[in-house]
């Protein structure tokens, strides 16, 4: 897993992937947090612009996946 992505898609997509991992019980909660934290962390802006999520990924993460990702970063 790399930690930061110039392509909204690619970042996008990992994080889509490693929420879907939790929701299937393949990760731990633990792991999830950590990764993305990192991930965010790595990618800044790309990823929360003024504190909300930005538009570019939003349409390929849905609902579901934000309110998971957004629950981890207000934390």
């Amino acid at each position: 897993m790399r930690a930061v992505y110039r392509n909204p898609k690619e970042l996008a997509t990992c994080l889509k992937d490693l929420v879907d991992n939790y929701l299937e019980d393949l990760l731990s909660y633990e792991n999830l947090e950590s990764k993305i934290k990192k991930i965010v962390e790595a990618n800044g802006d790309r990823v929360y612009k003024d504190g909300k999520m930005s538009l570019k990924l939003y349409p390929y993460l849905g609902d579901e996946r934000i309110e998971i990702i957004d629950k981890i970063i207000k934390e």
